[in-house]
């Protein structure tokens, strides 16, 4: 006598339970039937839409859900799950668009009873463009800002340049080293983009790189106020106090430089005459260290737009720099396992402090 195999048993969820689980998908979900018929609509799809379950329920899905490719096909008509590939069972994300121009993520399952059999069920999961969108208005803002942030020192070295060769004989000594400064200076700012732009690759990904050495407080503040006053700036509208117990910084000697450098050139932007850098001892949760602190006495940073300062391409009423330059100074000072903030300045204007621990991160 034979024995008898139990079957299986089969896992059955209730239409009730499936359409409860679907509430609660934070992306839009809508089935179509085998037909194309669709069968069901989750409230956030209904949102995305801006319609109602009940206006797309029981229409073919090609016809309330016209999805097209940014070049205006048909994407129903490229994909056609019905009389395409067997074997296919859905697509991974792909941004999509309707006729109205709302833009969408669309992955799509295609559900099939047995390998490469009929299509039994559509599912397409719908999730809101508008991250992807940001983050392509992230990409257009960089390439925007690298092309006029270069467009300016090369069109500046290109005609000294051109002007030196065609007319060498007709310029006087200085004339020449005048021109040859300029050019000089205009490749000291795209090196200076470069080098950002490298540094907010690395802060982005995590790969910035740092090596910890005690370094002397007074001696950095004075190297930085004698570059801007070799620029032109008076030495008597800069004032450095370094309290008793930060007389020494750990951090990265590059760094530390990268970090004065970008808050010193913001101080001057927006001062109305005089910058004070200071360090002072700190001790907080995250334990000892110092505080250096650079202010200004303009106008200040009101309180609303604090939170943007040390966010990618933010540019005060100056409008001036690339607006990377604050963006590199916290992803430094973080890497030292420190942090920075903006305030209001004790004389007006705005402060900007960078907390560095007193021991190697």
């Amino acid at each position: 006598m034979d024995q008898q195999v139990p079957e299986e048993p089969v896992l059955t969820v209730s239409h009730s339970a499936a359409s409860s689980a679907a509430e609660m998908l934070p992306d839009g979900l809508i089935a179509a039937d085998s037909e194309g018929i669709v069968s069901s609509v989750n409230q956030r799809a209904e949102q995305m839409l801006g319609r109602r379950a009940a206006e797309l329920v029981g229409h073919d899905i090609r016809e309330v859900l016209p999805l097209e490719t940014r070049n205006g096909e048909s994407w129903w008509a490229m994909t056609d799950p019905w009389n395409g590939l067997r074997t296919r069972t859905g697509h991974r994300e792909k941004l999509l668009q309707l006729p109205d121009g709302i833009e969408l993520l669309i992955t799509a399952r295609y559900l099939r009873a047995g390998r490469a059999g009929p299509l039994g069920a559509i599912l397409l999961s719908l999730r809101d463009a508008e991250a992807r969108r940001r983050a392509e208005l992230d990409h257009a803002a960089l390439i925007s800002t690298i092309a006029h942030e270069l467009r300016s020192p090369l069109t500046g070295v290109k005609g000294f340049t051109s002007t030196l060769r065609r007319r060498w004989d007709q310029f006087s000594e200085e004339q020449r080293l005048t021109m040859l400064e300029a050019i000089d200076a205009d490749a000291d700012r795209l090196t200076r983009l470069i080098t950002d732009l490298l540094d907010v690759s690395r802060i982005d990904s995590g790969r910035l790189r740092i090596h910890e050495v005690p370094l002397p407080t007074r001696d950095i503040f004075e190297h930085h106020v004698k570059r801007h006053v070799a620029a032109g700036q008076d030495e008597q509208d800069f004032t450095i106090t370094v309290g008793e117990g930060a007389e020494e910084i750990f951090a990265d000697a590059d760094r530390l430089d990268q970090v004065l450098s970008n808050l010193l050139e913001n101080a001057v932007r927006h001062r109305a005459k005089n910058v004070t850098l200071e360090a002072s001892p700190w001790s907080g949760p995250t334990g000892p260290g110092v505080m250096i602190s650079v202010s200004d006495d303009g106008t200040g940073i009101p309180a609303e737009q604090r939170r943007a300062v040390f966010s990618r391409f933010w540019h005060g009423p100056s409008g001036g720099g690339t607006g990377l330059g604050l963006y590199i100074v916290r992803g430094v000072v973080e890497v030292h396992g420190g942090w920075a903030e903006i305030d209001d300045a004790p004389g007006g204007g705005a402060v900007v402090r960078a907390f560095f621990p007193a021991e190697p991160s």
